[in-house]
């Protein structure tokens, strides 16, 4: 569609000038193909707006009628098929000029009475928003699905845990992947806490200071499935809950760096714990050996930008206060909500063809220390030390093992007592036995009886509260879509009825 003789661009009104081709090229254009992408929610708000006119007695039914049969039109339209004039503004205006060639200026451009582009393009933003939010939230339960499924398979399955990048204590690769259950968990509770501050209605805020028309900004709130509505006017453009969202999904893409990461690490020869399928690797042009794990590196790579996601959001409503209305915006967070439901997505399909080397994990259990702190409650339980004096007797047994090469398996009651002689200057008497029990890694995880611990019982407790917490999110999902369903369904009926 092109411009009419007829119609006045809202440009041409005021300035002297048209946009200048680089205006055109680096402004109009970004912006246009930016609010394209939030075109079905551009339209939504066009049907509540003038719906809710309407029944207010501020249009009559007959105009009313005339637009909204036009906006359903446009409505059936995919985003790409609907005609623009980049010189004609804004999507608004896009609507607008649509409705002008087909009904008349005179009709169409009543539309736009008791708003502004600040309060229609802010909820335009907290819809598209929302809907994607809740995408995320969606594809973040299928991710936890897929955590789930193999930390119920290795519930049992002994590794080494490092700290310092040291073997620390034998562990549970099950238990880890749960960890990693519960930090999504907090990370979907963030991101629901801020769609309820996205999801609050600034329709009606108008410019700045409010309207004389008598709107009825809770029809509005109604037919567009707002939880609430923005009840200062002067917060109607401000675009603190794009920022509130952005930090939420930079926690997100926190967690799955942190899983990447480790993966990443235990996936290499030297450690050899776990390995990428081959369809999540790449090869090497020059190397003939290499299996590259390009998925894990795809996730890491994508999570560094997400560290200045906030700072970036925050950093854009510097210094002019309140009143710039065109700084307080957060455009990067579209791209944002997109990396993130994507690597969620990329990340899913890891986990569900993750080869775990059990054996391997075991095996370089063997000649560890790892269980060290275990055969230092033992002694401490056992001859009623004090845990620091403990602490030493066992640090030089494994000082002295280490520098005669001796294997854990080889340290014995006698050479226990050597080190306790040399520390603290008494002999302990344990027994072979005892030793051999204390430093065995099975048994380490089969004592663990502590809550939130890698003993058996409860990994199985863990297991069943991570499946609660996943079923209250998606519980938490299906109600938030099942009230967006029934809004859609009264914006619809309203419309009907109206045009009917």
């Amino acid at each position: 569609m092109t411009s009419t003789p007829h119609e006045t661009l809202l440009a041409e009104a005021r300035l002297s000038s048209p946009p200048a081709s680089r205006l055109t090229k680096h402004y109009a254009l970004p912006g246009l193909e930016r609010e394209r992408r939030q075109f079905h929610e551009f339209v939504a708000v066009d049907l509540a707006h003038t719906t809710m006119l309407v029944e207010q007695g501020i249009l009559s039914a007959e105009t009313g009628r005339a637009i909204l049969e036009q906006l359903l039109i446009i409505r059936r339209m995919q985003p790409s098929a609907f005609p623009v004039d980049v010189r004609k503004g804004s999507l608004l205006l896009q609507i607008e000029s649509y409705l002008f060639g087909a009904i008349g200026e005179d009709v169409g451009g009543q539309m736009h009475t008791g708003r502004s582009r600040i309060d229609q393009g802010a909820t335009v933003r907290r819809l598209y928003k929302r809907n994607r939010m809740l995408d995320v939230m969606d594809q973040l339960n299928v991710f936890q699905e897929a955590i789930a499924e193999q930390a119920r398979h290795h519930a049992h399955t002994i590794m080494p845990g490092y700290t310092h990048m040291q073997q620390a204590q034998p562990w549970v690769f099950g238990h880890y992947l749960l960890s990693f259950s519960s930090r999504l968990h907090d990370s979907f509770e963030r991101l629901a806490q801020a769609y309820g501050r996205v999801n609050r209605n600034p329709l009606g805020t108008v410019g700045l200071a409010g309207t004389s028309w008598p709107l009825n900004r809770e029809r509005t709130t109604e037919l567009l499935g707002f939880d609430g509505q923005i009840e200062n006017s002067k917060l109607g453009r401000e675009a603190f809950d794009a920022a509130d969202a952005i930090c939420a999904l930079s926690f997100i893409m926190a967690d799955l760096n942190d899983l990447a990461t480790d993966l990443h690490i235990w996936s290499s020869a030297e450690f050899g714990l776990v390995e990428s399928d081959d369809s999540y690797c790449g090869t090497s042009s020059i190397f003939p050996q290499k299996k590259n794990p390009v998925a894990l590196e795809t996730i890491r790579k994508a999570a560094g930008p997400a560290v200045t996601w906030l700072s970036a959001a925050l950093a854009t409503f510097r210094a002019e206060g309140t009143g710039d209305q065109a700084m307080r915006s957060v455009s990067h967070i579209d791209e944002a909500l997109a990396t993130t439901e994507s690597m969620l997505d990329l990340f899913t399909g890891v986990m569900e063809t993750l080869i775990v080397h059990q054996d391997h994990m075991a095996e370089s259990l063997k000649g560890s220390w790892c269980t060290a702190s275990n055969l230092a409650d033992v002694v401490v339980r056992e001859r009623r030390l004090s845990f620091r004096q403990v602490h030493h007797i066992v640090a030089r047994a494994v000082r002295n093992c280490v520098a005669q090469g001796l294997r854990p398996d080889q340290l014995t009651s006698s050479r226990l007592d050597e080190a306790a002689l040399e520390t603290v200057g008494i002999a302990l008497n344990l027994g072979d036995a005892a030793v051999r029990d204390a430093l065995d890694p099975v048994r380490f995880v089969e004592t663990r009886i502590t809550e939130g611990s890698v003993g058996p019982q409860q990994v199985a407790r863990l297991l069943e509260r991570a499946a609660q917490e996943r079923a209250a999110d998606r519980q938490w999902v299906s109600e938030a879509r099942g009230r967006l369903s029934r809004s859609q369904l009264a914006l619809n009926e309203a419309v009907s009825k109206l045009v009917a």
